[in-house]
């Protein structure tokens, strides 16, 4: 824990909008900290909400840069972020599953559903720009790592963009695996395309050759080290070629989820970065695992900033380009590209 005036030291060199920012986050962390409980309730949606709030307005804050004891703050808050999380997660998935003969068909009822349909519309998009459909047509078999215990991201995927692909949910919480599955149960499309892995995925090594897509959930790995620890599995017994897709987060709103850089995915080919500027929390990291592991990955990056269209044809060296969203997401995506050179 730390006091008002430890905290004002901390922030004392910071410009003062990012003063004004950290002091407001440190503020409302100290409530929530002090907490008995992050179930769902009137008092901890308040703190969350406000938290939420004022990390999603675009901001140029560094959260690298930040003197260390914000930084150890930000790693609890990230902690306490998905511990609530997970508790909101766990009722919704068993107020639908007990209300509901179909849950699937009223997951509206989620406060955030909208927010996962248009990240999920967004990963789509930039998959399929990216995805080798032109031999195999869409990914037959594909991972999401990290599922919960409301599994809307699978559910999302598999019920509107990939409608053939089969989606294997892993999860090393039993509870959360029963409850996502009891909530696909009843549906005679989703029960039969998704499965559901009660293991922790470092145990995990010959079946990851069997996916072209593996999605990481962004609170797999709460800290750098832990990220890190993943990837690196991943990198050793994914498929060549195949597609690794992770969830990050940019500005403030890293003081909400982990940040994953292109230099913590040793062992893949960054192919873009995808930060949205409305009310999805998210970026988005897409990246191919190298055919052969590179003894040294030492990317430079050089920034040309210019727009691109979607459907443009990425040039052979771009292995880091940085999108950034224009208008609603849904109907349109603009991208601001960020070319790397090996060094």
């Amino acid at each position: 824990m730390t006091s008002p005036h430890s905290v004002d030291m901390g922030c004392s060199s910071l410009q003062e909008d990012h003063k004004v920012l950290v002091e407001k986050v440190c503020q409302i962390y100290d409530k929530i900290s002090k907490l008995e409980t992050l179930k769902p309730s009137k008092n901890v949606d308040t703190l969350f909400t406000e938290l939420v709030h004022t990390c999603i307005p675009p901001s140029s804050i560094d959260i690298s840069n930040l003197p260390y004891n914000i930084q150890e703050i930000r790693s609890r808050l990230i902690r306490l972020c998905g511990e609530a999380e997970g508790h909101l997660e766990g009722h919704f998935s068993n107020l639908l599953a007990t209300t509901f003969s179909n849950p699937v068909n009223h997951l509206d009822v989620f406060p955030y559903y909208s927010n996962y349909i248009k990240l999920t519309r967004i990963e789509y998009d930039i998959l399929i720009q990216y995805y080798p459909a032109q031999d195999n047509g869409p990914p037959k078999r594909v991972a999401f790592v990290g599922s919960g215990p409301l599994p809307l991201t699978s559910i999302v995927l598999a019920s509107y963009h990939l409608k053939d692909t089969i989606v294997h949910n892993y999860d090393i919480d039993p509870l959360a695996n029963s409850m996502a599955s009891c909530l696909v149960s009843s549906d005679p499309d989703l029960s039969k395309r998704m499965v559901f892995h009660t293991i922790d995925i470092l145990d995990v090594t010959d079946e990851l050759k069997e996916y072209d897509v593996i999605f990481l959930a962004a609170l797999v790995g709460m800290d750098i080290d832990e990220k890190v620890k993943v990837v690196q599995h991943l990198a050793k017994y994914m498929a060549p070629g195949s597609i690794l897709m992770l969830r990050s987060a940019h500005g403030a709103r890293a003081f909400l989820y982990p940040v994953v850089d292109p230099q913590d995915l040793q062992g893949f080919e960054v192919l873009s970065i995808f930060h949205p500027d409305d009310d999805v929390i998210n970026s988005v990291v897409i990246s191919r695992k190298y055919p052969i592991i590179p003894s040294n990955i030492d990317v430079i990056h050089k920034h040309h900033h210019h727009q691109l269209g979607m459907g443009s044809i990425m040039p052979s060296s771009c292995k880091y380009c940085e999108f950034q969203m224009f208008n609603n997401p849904l109907n349109q995506m603009g991208m601001i590209e960020d070319l790397a050179v090996d060094e």
